[in-house]
């Protein structure tokens, strides 16, 4: 008589990652805080300073929740008065070249769509 082992597990979805980016797409702000950054603009006043739109409070709200998955890291300098910057940490350096491979998928998306729409 044959036993029918199962030879592959089911593979289950990683559950914080995919927590994270759904969280991070559903912060209208956290990709262009990335993009601030990555232009050389740290500190809080002067993100809001150079987006139109946002405010301090969402601002505030979308770092610190960067801050807790440890894609940013908050520097507190202890001056007066006092400064705060912020700096993609090497873990966040990794979850955005995923993000940004994620936008590479849906351009191609994209585009597709828009071959088969002009025929």
């Amino acid at each position: 008589m044959k036993t029918n082992e199962k030879i592959i597990e089911r593979k289950l979805a990683p559950t914080k990652s995919a927590r994270m980016v759904e969280t991070i797409y559903g912060c209208k702000w956290s990709l262009t805080v990335y993009q601030l950054i990555a232009n050389g603009v740290n500190r809080p006043g002067e993100m809001v300073r150079n987006v139109e739109g946002l405010t301090t409070k969402v601002l505030n709200s979308c770092l610190k929740k960067n801050s807790e998955f440890g894609i940013l890291e908050r520097i507190a300098y202890n001056e007066l008065p006092p400064r705060v910057e912020y700096k993609v940490t090497e873990f966040g350096t990794k979850f955005i070249r995923i993000l940004d491979e994620i936008e590479k998928l849906q351009d191609e998306i994209n585009d597709e769509i828009n071959l088969e729409s002009a025929r």
